[in-house]
C-alpha cells in the first residue's frame, strides 16, 4: 500500500512539475524586460504555491486523520483541479509552438547535412520554402520574438476561460439540479401502465455533499414530480457508508405509489477503501450500506425482480449488481439470475449502474429488455449541452453517457448524475432528476 501510494506521489510530482515549468517560461517571457526585484519576488510566488500543494497533497495522501477534513479536502480537490486545468492550456500553447520550432530546427541541420555533402548545390537550387526555413533558424527576427510573446500571454489569458468556469462550476452547478421530462413509448406495454411516471436519480455520492439546504432543495424538487415509481440507480457514498448516515432522514422522504427501489453501484462496495483493517471491517461496511437502504424504505434490488402490478396487469422490474467494462470495476451484475422464476411478463425494465452493461451484455444476450436505466458516466460533470449540441469527454470512453438512445428495439437511458465526485462542481453537464412517462403509442 506504502508503494502504491509512493508511486501516486511519484506521478503528481513529476507531472506538475512538468505543466509548471512550462508556464514559468510564459511569464519569464514576459517579464524579461522587468527589475530582478520583481522577477525574484515572483520567482518565490510562482513557486511557493506548487510546493504548498504538494505538501498538502501528501498529508492527504498519507495522513488518514488530515484526510477527514471534509471541507477542506473538497476544496482542496476543486481548486487544484481548477488551477492545473488553467495551466494545462498555457502549457499546449507553449508546447505547440516549441513543436513547430522544434521541426523547422530539424529541417534547417537536415539541409545543411545535404549542403555540405553536395557542394553542386547553389543558391538558386533552394525553393523559397528552403530559404524561410534557413533564414528563421539562422537568423531570428524580432517578429519571432514577438510571436513568443503572443503566444505567452495569449496562453495566459487563455487560461482564464477554464479557471472562470471550473470555479463557477463549483459554486453555481454542483447543486444547480434539472428536472428532464421526456416521453418514451413502450408499444408492450399494458394499458393500465399507459402514463406510468418514472423517476430516476443516480450517483448521489453522499460523500462529496457540503450544502445541506441545497440538497434537500434537490429532493424537494424530487417530490414535487409526484411520480408513480422512483428508480436509484447507483453509487449512494464515495467509499464508505458512513458517508450516507447524516443524509438518509432526508432521501427517506422520497416515497412513491409503486415504491423506490435501488441498486449497488461500482463505489458501493468499499473496493476503493485503501485501508481497510481486515475483510471483516470491509464486510461490515457493506452491511451497513444495505440497512441504509432499508432504512430509507428503498428496496434494493441485487440480481432479482419484483412484479409491478396495475388493474390485474403486471410488468417486471430487474435490478443487478455493479457490472463494469473497465478492468477495475465489478462484474457481478447477473441478469439471469435476477430474472429467475420471472413468469412472463409484456414489459421489462432493467436497473444496472454502468451503461457499458446493456451495450457488452444486456443488448446482445437479454434482447427482450425494453428499457435499461442507467448512470455512472456523471457525463463527466463537463461539457455542452445547448440544443442539438452535445458533447463531453465522456463521449469517448462510454457510447452511451448521457441521455436517451435506442439499439434496435431497446432503449437506454443513462441520467447525469445527482451528486458528484472529485471535482466539487459541474460546468454544463449539470445535476439531474429524470422524469420518464411510459406510453403504450
Amino acid at each position: 500500500m506504502l508503494a502504491f501510494k509512493l508511486r501516486i506521489l511519484f506521478f503528481f510530482c513529476l507531472t506538475a512539475f512538468l505543466i509548471d515549468s512550462y508556464v514559468w517560461q510564459a511569464f519569464k517571457t514576459i517579464i524579461k524586460n522587468r527589475t530582478q526585484r520583481f522577477k525574484k519576488r515572483l520567482f518565490y510566488v510562482y513557486w511557493g504555491l506548487p510546493v504548498i500543494i504538494l505538501l498538502l497533497f501528501a498529508l492527504f495522501l498519507f495522513n488518514d486523520t488530515f484526510n477527514q477534513y471534509k471541507y477542506f479536502r473538497t476544496y482542496f480537490q476543486g481548486f487544484l483541479m481548477v488551477l492545473y486545468s488553467a495551466k494545462l492550456l498555457v502549457f499546449l500553447f507553449l508546447l505547440a509552438d516549441d513543436l513547430k520550432r522544434g521541426l523547422k530546427w530539424s529541417q534547417h541541420h537536415l539541409f545543411r547535412l545535404v549542403f555540405s555533402k553536395n557542394k553542386k548545390v547553389v543558391k538558386h537550387d533552394l525553393t523559397d520554402e528552403m530559404e524561410e526555413v534557413i533564414a528563421e533558424n539562422i537568423q531570428p527576427t524580432a517578429l519571432q520574438m514577438n510571436r513568443s510573446e503572443f503566444l505567452a500571454k495569449a496562453g495566459l489569458i487563455s487560461s482564464a476561460v477554464p479557471f472562470v468556469l471550473l470555479t463557477r462550476g463549483m459554486y453555481r452547478g454542483a447543486y444547480n439540479y434539472q428536472v428532464r421530462s421526456l416521453d418514451v413509448v413502450l408499444p408492450n406495454l399494458p394499458a393500465s401502465f399507459d402514463g406510468l411516471k418514472v423517476l430516476q436519480i443516480s450517483d448521489i455520492h453522499c460523500g462529496s455533499f457540503l450544502d445541506r439546504a441545497a440538497v434537500a432543495r434537490g429532493i424537494q424538487l424530487i417530490k414535487e414530480q409526484n411520480a408513480d415509481l422512483v428508480l436509484f440507480t447507483g453509487d449512494l457514498v464515495n467509499n464508505k457508508a458512513e458517508e450516507a448516515q447524516e443524509w438518509k432522514s432526508l432521501f427517506a422522504e422520497i416515497t412513491a405509489p409503486m415504491g423506490v427501489y435501488s441498486i449497488l453501484g461500482n463505489h458501493d462496495y468499499g473496493d476503493y477503501v485503501n485501508n481497510w483493517k481486515s475483510l471483516e471491517e470491509k464486510e461490515a461496511n457493506f452491511n451497513e450500506l444495505l440497512a441504509i437502504h432499508k432504512d430509507m424504505g428503498w428496496r434494493l434490488l441485487r440480481n432479482e425482480h419484483v412484479l409491478l402490478e396495475s388493474e390485474g396487469k403486471q410488468i417486471a422490474l430487474i435490478g443487478v449488481e455493479n457490472w463494469g467494462d473497465k478492468a477495475r470495476f465489478q462484474k457481478i451484475g447477473d441478469v439471469k439470475k435476477a430474472i429467475q422464476g420471472m413468469p412472463e411478463v409484456p414489459v421489462k425494465l432493467l436497473m444496472s449502474h454502468d451503461p457499458s452493461h446493456f451495450e457488452k451484455i444486456v443488448s446482445v444476450e437479454h434482447q427482450d429488455i425494453d428499457i435499461t436505466f442507467s448512470g455512472h458516466t456523471h457525463g463527466f460533470q463537463f461539457g455542452v449541452e445547448f440544443g442539438p449540441i452535445r458533447w463531453s469527454p465522456s463521449q469517448y470512453m462510454y457510447q452511451q453517457w448521457a441521455d436517451l438512445y435506442e439499439k434496435g428495439n431497446q432503449k437506454i437511458y443513462v441520467n447525469r448524475g445527482f451528486g458528484f465526485l472529485g471535482y466539487p462542481g459541474r460546468v454544463g453537464i449539470l445535476p439531474e432528476i429524470t422524469v420518464m412517462n411510459l406510453y403504450r403509442s
